[in-house]
């Protein structure tokens, strides 16, 4: 399961997060998301747990929670929006 992560410390890095979800089971992956222009982190990260009863109990732990001085908001990551072609974008010029 992917498990969506907000509010965090612009300090905390992917092995930080892995650390704070391995405690209630296996973690396959964390991931910071960075800024591509300013390579520093937006804030927001996803977690994925093999285990979906694993997964739903560290989000029940962990929201709410504090990492790094902050509290963080977890939920479980919903899938992604294709975002429409911007047909305009020739026509703007």
């Amino acid at each position: 399961m992917d498990i969506y992560v907000s509010n965090l410390s612009p300090f905390v890095g992917n092995d930080d997060l892995k650390n704070h979800f391995s405690k209630f089971g296996s973690v396959t992956s964390a991931n910071v998301i960075m800024d591509k222009f300013t390579n520093r982190s937006r804030g927001f990260g996803f977690v994925n747990m093999p285990d979906d009863t694993e997964a739903e109990k560290a989000i029940k732990e962990m929201d709410g929670s504090s990492i790094d001085g902050k509290t963080v908001s977890v939920n479980k990551a919903k899938p992604r929006e294709e975002k429409p072609a911007r047909s305009d974008y020739n026509n703007r010029w």
